[in-house]
């Protein structure tokens, strides 16, 4: 197929698929000869594969789920002939379809753009897909927003396709729903809509924790950002959701002396990414103005594409040498994840430690947040503070900060009858609505002041034995007043 008649996406994913050093000719997907079948992607992906193999089941369509890395995890098929034929071309669980891997397909390009996409017939990059059509839709896990996976389906080229882009759309929404209901049953509030980038002023008073003294951890990065921008390097700051990564790139800013606007240019839903870009990429480049773009690893391939040549553009503008600082800097959860167009811009990797590993920042940064919020009044019991610091904060500083809000809305002396139950649960397995629900009834009962495990008992009518086995089950440790664990 001529490339010029393609659309721009498809254009772009051919593009892409030429500078991975792809052969048309020639297809090569990686094998891994293991899949994970545990995760509650799989679990919930498998389920609606099958209900829509009732729906499909006259039809000559391949059903399939793969990993955010594009590994085909399992297929569901009931017409022989194309089973066959797809096998041959290694369309199959354990192999990796990613766009790196085979070239433009429509698995590949559902997670390369992070949008549903249909690649038809001669479409492909590689001749040995151009007999199918294929649909895909990528699958976001409702409790994080995290990029999942994706759901495929294939069928011949000849084949109508006008209702497999909408099937495959549906079955993804399916499958987050199932995964949302097996999950929390809590989802994760969306940012809200229109707040594109956040302005910080050369005083950075959202950052003022920064002049405490926190954990060798945390200064020890901001040393390493702090002297790579002095020295007019671009710095990628890269660590778990809610780390700190963007505060840490401002802090060292900061440090280096330079009087500047900060903006944070947070990532937007995939359709926004055009206005996204036009709002405030007049700002990149701008004298005494530092853009750091967060979460570039979750941008769509064509924005990442964009958004490098805007960068390169800026520095080449602002110019190289000692002291002369880039306009720029990003972040993402691992470098692995940087789009491969936007690496070479990168000069020096940070790592934001996670919050579990920098305990003695716990208590520092929860009283930033509460004077923050309420003033300097508010302070926190020691068996508030045992627990705030005893616990593994699996979404870092952005969950230690709503957890002292909250609590700081409600009094000035914080105990832990004003915590969640999630701060006094250790178990890791995924809870129903009614789990949820019991497992904080009998924290709050747990945490009321005087109480012993024999009293929180009696109130929710159990007996002490069965307590103790939901505890257990829960993962509950509620330390008391003495600085032990209730018992």
């Amino acid at each position: 197929m001529d490339s010029h008649r393609l659309a721009p996406r498809l254009l772009a994913s051919w593009q892409r698929s030429r500078h991975y050093g792809l052969s048309p000719e020639e297809m090569r997907p990686v094998f891994t000869g293991s899949v994970d079948t545990a995760s509650l992607f799989y679990e919930c992906g498998d389920e609606v594969l099958r209900g829509l193999r009732d729906t499909l089941a006259d039809e000559a369509v391949s059903m399939m789920i793969a990993d955010s890395d594009g590994l085909v995890l399992h297929r569901v098929c009931d017409d022989a002939s194309i089973s066959r034929s797809l096998d041959r071309v290694h369309l199959a669980p354990g192999f990796s379809f990613a766009e790196r891997d085979v070239g433009t397909n429509g698995l590949g390009l559902a997670l390369a753009d992070r949008a549903p996409s249909l690649v038809r017939a001669d479409e492909h990059y590689c001749a040995g897909l151009r007999g199918y059509t294929c649909a895909a839709a990528p699958v976001l896990d409702p409790r994080t927003g995290a990029l999942a996976g994706t759901v495929n389906l294939t069928t011949w080229s000849a084949s109508s396709s006008e209702l497999l882009l909408a099937l495959a759309q549906a079955a993804a929404g399916n499958t987050a729903a199932l995964m949302l209901a097996r999950g929390t049953g809590r989802r994760v509030p969306p940012a809200p809509r229109g707040e594109v980038f956040r302005v910080y002023a050369d005083r950075y008073h959202q950052h003022d924790h920064a002049h405490q003294r926190l954990s060798p951890g945390w200064t020890d990065a901001v040393a390493t950002a702090r002297t790579a921008s002095a020295r007019g390097r671009v710095v990628a700051a890269v660590g778990e959701p809610g780390a700190g990564k963007t505060a840490l790139v401002s802090t060292a800013r900061r440090q280096t002396g330079a009087r500047e606007r900060l903006l944070s240019a947070r990532p937007p839903a995939p359709g926004d990414v055009a206005a996204w870009l036009a709002l405030w990429a007049p700002e990149l480049g701008k004298d005494n103005t530092c853009v750091v773009v967060s979460g570039v690893d979750r941008l769509p391939a064509w924005a990442a594409t964009d958004l490098a040549r805007l960068f390169d553009g800026a520095r080449r503008a602002t110019g190289e040498g000692p002291g002369c600082l880039p306009p720029f800097a990003v972040t993402a959860q691992r470098y692995s994840a940087i789009p491969d167009v936007l690496s070479p811009l990168i000069d020096t990797v940070v790592e934001v430690p996670a919050l579990r590993f920098r305990p003695d920042d716990i208590l520092p940064l929860a009283r930033h947040f509460a004077r923050r919020h309420r003033g300097p009044t508010v302070t926190f019991t020691p068996a508030a503070a045992r627990a705030l610091t005893s616990y593994d904060w699996p979404e870092n500083v952005r969950q230690l900060r709503r957890v002292v809000r909250e609590a700081a809305s409600r009094t000035d002396v914080i105990d832990t009858r004003h915590l969640p139950a999630e701060v006094f649960t250790r178990s890791g397995s995924h809870l129903t609505r009614l789990q949820l629900l019991e497992r904080d009834e009998i924290v709050r009962c747990l945490t009321e002041p005087g109480t012993t495990v024999a009293r929180a008992a009696a109130a929710l009518g159990m007996g002490r034995a069965t307590i103790y086995r939901k505890m257990a089950r829960y993962g509950i440790q509620v330390p008391d007043r003495r600085g032990g664990t209730g018992g």
